[in-house]
């Protein structure tokens, strides 16, 4: 192919010096003048995108985040405000300023399933950024913005495609997921190549603090040294660490935290309160022969098995008893098997529910609408059976739900219902301020998990004081729940700072 040199410019330009035609349009040029002065980053200090963010006013606080991550933690943070103050919102602020100045062009979301539709309506709606679903049938090639769960993203054969892509940043919401370094999203997200990375969670540490040292290490490799160093320098067991002021200053080079004091927003109060619950004769007998069952065999010698059975007994003889079955199945003798049908007898005639007639009093006191957060599905169900006989109206929600289903309970609970019934699926992705009272039925081992819970209410935009009430049951299991959750709360505020109020003291009386 023969490439020529084009002539057709000179009989323009040759008219234009003939005719003293004028060379261009001053007005024009100006506009032209004008929109590359307004792109022009002089300074690299300060924020440019909420200059182009019409439909969005962030924060003072959600500013500040952005800053500190972009200019003193060079894109590489935890994002750890406490649940409702707007991780999303500052997530999407360092990614529109990134883009803005040109070093981010290729990004990857990791969120819950469940949030990801979530995920993609901000960014576009309100940061003006073309964020898209992940579809197996796309190029990865060709998407620059991409949205999608982890659950997917660590299967083949997407893991294999994104392993090969180049990511200018990575955003990882609910990044307390990652806490088990065994795990593998963990492995995922270590292989991912990034240049900058965010990990978005209220919770660095649920359990204890090697949970914190794996997400750092996650995110910058060695800033706390290896597991040895790190458990020598600070005395680190799961339950405890020394020098604790060092360790929040090495702590704080990589996350930024925000309680909702410190926001200077005008919050509603929240009360908490634990409401101690008595079983009855016939209930504590049940509890006293489970707790028994472990001197029978093999089969229940393994304390969790009986912890496990404690537990269910304190929230109801429905989720005993699918327990039960399950190793009713795996007993080898006529021994086990007569302890076994002895305790399911003793299960099926039992006729009340102590803890749950406490929960139908506080609903009736409330006279509002309530979320009660119980552990097993069970009991989900057995509480609405059991509301239902007694006039109130109630839905469930638990993750075994499709997206739309989940979607449309949310939607009967603010229209309908006045009770939602949650299993732990019920703590994230959803957000129910137009309810302020939370009933936590069954307390978890994870403090962390009951700030989530609570945070479903507790978040921008609730209007009124928030009321928690947390039922424990006396002289079972849920003692040595709750004095665990106090020593928990008590490593986390050592290590990443005080906690609002999720758990009170246990002396009370009925």
């Amino acid at each position: 192919m023969l490439i020529e040199r084009s002539s057709n410019w000179k009989e323009s330009f040759t008219e234009r010096l003939e005719k003293d035609d004028g060379w261009d349009n001053w007005t024009l040029y100006n506009m032209a003048y004008e929109v590359a002065k307004s792109t022009l980053i002089t300074d690299f200090r300060g924020l440019q995108s909420p200059n182009y963010l019409p439909n969005l006013t962030p924060f003072a606080h959600q500013l500040e985040v952005a800053e500190t991550v972009i200019e003193r933690m060079n894109g590489k943070a935890i994002l750890a405000d406490e649940v409702g103050l707007g991780k999303t919102i500052e997530a999407g602020l360092i990614l529109k300023e990134y883009m803005i100045r040109g070093l981010v062009k290729k990004a990857l979301i990791l969120a819950p399933a469940s949030l990801v539709n979530q995920w993609i309506d901000e960014l576009n709606r309100k940061f003006h950024i073309p964020a898209m679903q992940f579809n197996k049938k796309y190029d990865l090639n060709h998407c620059d913005i991409v949205v999608m769960s982890i659950d997917m993203a660590k299967r083949s054969p997407h893991k294999e495609r994104i392993y090969e892509q180049d990511f200018d940043l990575v955003i990882i919401d609910e990044a307390h997921k990652l806490k088990n370094h065994r795990t593998k999203n963990y492995e995922f997200v270590q292989h991912l190549k990034k240049k900058f990375c965010l990990l978005l969670t209220a919770t660095p540490i649920q359990n204890d603090v090697f949970e914190l040292f794996y997400l750092i290490t996650l995110l910058k490799p060695g800033h706390l040294g290896n597991y040895e160093t790190f458990q020598s320098a600070f005395s680190a067991s799961k339950h405890n660490v020394e020098h604790e002021e060092f360790l929040r200053e090495l702590v704080n080079q990589v996350m930024v935290r925000n309680t909702r004091e410190a926001t200077g927003i005008k919050w509603p109060d929240r009360h908490v309160e634990i409401i101690p619950i008595r079983f009855s004769p016939e209930e504590r007998e049940l509890y006293d022969m489970i707790a028994a069952l472990k001197e029978h065999s093999d089969v229940f010698s393994d304390a969790f098995s009986v912890i496990t059975l404690q537990r269910e007994m304190c929230s109801s003889k429905e989720a005993v008893f699918y327990t039960l079955m399950n190793m009713r199945e795996k007993c080898t003798s006529a021994e086990d098997l007569a302890a076994v049908d002895c305790l399911v007898l003793k299960l099926q005639a039992l006729q009340m529910n102590s803890k749950a007639e406490q929960a139908l009093k506080l609903i009736r006191k409330a006279n509002d609408k309530v979320i009660i957060f119980t552990e097993y599905r069970a009991t989900q169900s057995y509480l609405q059976a059991y509301l239902y006989e007694k006039g109130i109206t109630s839905v469930l929600f638990n993750g075994k739900f499709s997206k739309s289903k989940r979607d449309w309970m949310k939607h009967l609970f603010q229209q309908n219902a006045q009770v939602l019934i949650a299993t732990e699926s019920g703590s994230e992705g959803i957000n129910l301020q137009f309810c302020n009272y939370v009933v936590n039925y069954d307390l978890p081992w994870n403090p962390m998990k009951l700030e989530q819970r609570i945070g479903r209410v507790h978040r921008l935009g609730q209007q009124k004081d928030v009321h928690i009430y947390n039922l424990a049951v006396e002289d079972t299991i849920d003692d040595h729940i709750v004095e665990l959750l106090h020593t928990k709360i008590g490593v986390f505020e050592k290590v990443v700072g005080e906690l609002d109020a999720i758990l009170t003291s246990y002396k009370m009386s009925i």
